[in-house]
C-alpha cells in the first residue's frame, strides 16, 4: 500500500467514524483521482430517514464530479469495508478502475461473486483491479461495530 493509499483509508476511517456518530453503521468511502481525493460518502441508511440504498459507496459514487467520470479507469474507491452486491454492481457500471477495502465482510460483501457474473459485468470486473482486505488493522474494528449495530438493529 502506498503513502496515498494508507492516507485515503485514513480519511474513509474518520468518514466512518462521523456515520457512527451520527446513528448510522460505521462506514466510509473515499474516491480519488491522480492521488487526489475527489468525493466521499458516509453510510446513511438509517438517518436522517430509513434509505437502505445509502451506502458508502454509492454516496461516494454520487459525489463524483460529472466531468471527471471520462477518467472513470483512473479513479481508486477506497471503503472500509468490503462492498456488498448493490456497490460492487455500481462500482463496476461506473467503471471504476481500481476499488481497495479494508476489511473482508463474511455477512454480506460481494467478492465471492467476481468470476460467476452475468458477461457485461464480467467484462467490466476484467479491467478493474479489486483488492482486500487491504487496512484492516484499522477496518476490522469497524466491520465489528458493524455486526453489533446490524444485530441491535434487527433486534428492534
Amino acid at each position: 500500500m502506498t503513502d496515498a493509499d494508507r492516507k485515503a483509508f485514513e480519511r474513509a476511517v474518520e468518514i466512518a467514524g462521523t456515520a457512527e456518530e451520527a446513528g448510522n453503521l460505521p462506514i466510509g468511502t473515499v474516491i480519488a483521482l491522480h492521488g487526489d481525493i475527489i468525493a466521499e460518502g458516509s453510510n446513511a441508511i438509517w438517518y436522517p430517514v430509513h434509505n437502505p440504498n445509502r451506502h458508502a459507496e454509492i454516496e461516494a459514487l454520487r459525489m463524483v464530479p460529472p466531468g471527471l467520470w471520462p477518467q472513470s479507469r483512473a479513479m481508486t474507491l477506497y471503503t472500509t469495508l468490503e462492498p456488498c452486491l448493490m456497490c460492487l454492481g455500481a462500482i463496476l457500471l461506473h467503471r471504476i478502475g481500481r476499488v481497495l477495502y479494508g476489511a473482508a465482510d463474511e455477512y454480506g460483501g460481494a467478492s465471492s461473486l467476481i468470476g460467476d457474473m452475468p458477461p457485461f459485468f464480467e467484462r467490466q470486473a476484467a479491467q478493474m483491479t479489486w483488492s482486500g482486505p487491504a487496512y484492516s488493522e484499522a477496518c476490522n474494528p469497524l466491520f465489528a461495530r458493524v455486526m453489533q449495530l446490524v444485530q441491535a438493529h434487527e433486534e428492534d
